[in-house]
């Protein structure tokens, strides 16, 4: 029998779990990692259970916020107490519903690339934001993309990972593939109740990675915080 797909594999579950109905998590394959589990738990985090660069990143937020990929809608929700106002964007249906059902104000289902002529003076792309770009060849498009999106004095609050530590040998030294392409794109399918996903691509980049789009899309390219392994948090402007 062949794979069951389901386009909608993350908001499938967000809503199930949102509706009580949580009976297992998403597990992710990758080719960089083989087999590992998305707890669904942790997408429904509060602002105190979040890791320290997305706790910056929100205290960093000001004027009109874009939450690009909001999933479950944690971080719109605090923005929200905080009288920041905020659009929610996510391409999944149930993470949009989700983000409803837990009382985000303005949620949308919609795709980065087809919203225009509307701006902000924050965009938030967090949870490896950089991903979003899919490849590296698409990173510095991406970006050139979301500088059209902001208002003067703008900023995009983005974090990633450098990938290289899933490379590193006994003797701290690093044996990268042998391939054409970058060792930061990374192929997911995620299952969850007897169903897949069609292939993700996702990057996760570096950021000296990062600086070198940004130049290359006009951006000027802040380190704002380093995390505990290899992640870190950068402001564009």
């Amino acid at each position: 029998m062949g794979k069951v797909i389901n386009n909608d594999i993350i908001g499938t579950a967000l809503l199930d779990y949102q509706s009580g109905n949580y009976t297992e998590n998403i597990t992710t394959y990758s080719s960089i990692a083989g087999k590992d589990e998305m707890e669904l738990s942790w997408l429904f985090r509060s602002f105190h259970e979040m890791p320290m660069l997305e706790q910056h990143a929100l205290k960093l937020c000001r004027g009109k916020v874009l939450d690009l990929g909001c999933g479950s809608g944690s971080h719109t929700l605090y923005l929200q107490e905080k009288k920041i106002e905020v659009k929610a964007i996510d391409i999944s249906v149930g993470a949009i519903e989700t983000c409803i059902e837990r009382g985000v104000k303005n949620a949308n289902v919609q795709n980065i690339w087809d919203i225009k002529n509307e701006y902000f003076d924050t965009i938030l792309a967090l949870m490896n934001g950089i991903g979003i770009s899919g490849s590296l060849d698409r990173l510095t498009p991406f970006l050139k993309h979301l500088k059209t999106l902001l208002n003067k004095n703008g900023q995009i609050l983005i974090d990633s990972s450098d990938m290289i530590y899933m490379y590193q040998d006994k003797d701290g030294g690093y044996n990268l593939p042998e391939s054409k392409n970058y060792y930061g794109e990374v192929v997911f399918e995620l299952t969850y109740k007897n169903k897949c996903s069609k292939p993700l691509y996702w990057l996760f980049a570096g950021f000296d990675i990062l600086q070198k789009h940004a130049k290359e899309a006009g951006l000027q390219c802040e380190l704002i915080k380093k995390g505990y392994h290899f992640d870190y948090l950068a402001r564009l402007s």
